[in-house]
């Protein structure tokens, strides 16, 4: 009984051993460790570590309506947050479009789509980001 006990630890310590191995000697992929980077940036742009540490109230109903965005520069909803972030994804998904488009040059016509696609998105994130902030500088009117 005791070798046959002795034969299963050492099974295990092999197959331990080779796990271990495998473990330590694997690396993620670039493209994995870009996306991470690049959705980190995002959501510390976005303000999310603001969010994580003051944990502020999502939306404010106001009489008839909903603040997403707090009237003010100097604090924000957890709407802010969620809607900076979602219009700095945008942003990047459009410069990526644009990048997307300078690489398929040999297909001019996916190149032009791309490109307008791109243009529309940066376009569409900079106007919503600005107005945002225009209308937090304002106080909200």
């Amino acid at each position: 009984m005791s070798e046959k006990m002795k034969k299963h630890t050492e099974d295990m310590s092999f197959s331990l051993s080779r796990w271990f191995r495998r473990v330590s000697t694997n690396t993620p992929s670039t493209f994995i460790i870009t996306v991470a980077v690049i959705a980190y940036a995002i959501f510390l742009f976005g303000g999310g570590l603001y969010t994580l540490i003051n944990k502020p109230i999502m939306v404010y109903p106001s009489g008839s309506a909903i603040l997403f965005l707090y009237p003010n520069l100097s604090m924000q909803f957890g709407g802010d947050t969620i809607i900076s972030v979602i219009l700095y994804a945008i942003g990047f998904f459009g410069m990526l479009a644009i990048y997307q488009s300078a690489k398929s040059t040999y297909k001019p016509k996916q190149a032009y789509m791309l490109l307008i696609a791109g243009v529309s998105l940066l376009l569409i994130s900079y106007i919503f980001l600005e107005s945002a902030i225009n209308w937090k500088i304002t106080g909200g009117r």
